[in-house]
């Protein structure tokens, strides 16, 4: 298994970050303006994943709310999904959280996508709440956290 590099993301890969999250989420997509604000938001950090052979596959976007912490997303390229990038990547952003003293991680997550709740349950995240009809396309979104 490949092992992934992760990093804190420079402006410079903007266009990596917008690419990847538009692959990742589809309709979904925050949109590049808004993925452009991200690098500038306080208290949010961007984070990429990838390999010395490749570039970037993945990404990460949270934010330190001072005592707590949210995930605000988290994607990989489609021909990369189970293949440790995403647990790479959340594995850096509890790091972070952690080392900004948050006590709690918050994310949000589609109900229906079993990866993704596979792979924040398996980090520790237990449901707190659910969103109903969160999403444009009506989907619900649970509410999950994970204490630091």
């Amino acid at each position: 298994m490949t092992r992934w590099r992760v990093w804190l993301a420079q402006r410079n890969e903007e266009a990596a970050l917008i690419q990847l999250e538009a692959q990742s989420f589809g309709a979904r997509s925050w949109g590049e303006n808004s993925l452009k604000e991200s690098f500038s938001t306080p208290g949010v950090a961007i984070l990429m994943a990838g390999s010395d052979e490749k570039p970037p596959v993945g990404f990460a976007i949270w934010r330190d709310l001072g005592g707590e912490a949210e995930l605000l997303t988290l994607g990989v390229a489609t021909d990369h999904l189970r293949a440790g990038v995403g647990q790479a990547l959340l594995e850096a952003v509890m790091d972070g959280a952690r080392s900004a003293k948050a006590e709690r991680l918050f994310l949000e997550v589609d109900d229906g996508n079993e990866a993704a709740r596979g792979l924040y349950t398996s980090a520790g995240f237990e449901l707190a709440g659910v969103r109903r009809a969160y999403y444009r396309d009506g989907a619900d979104a649970l509410v999950m956290q994970l204490l630091l």
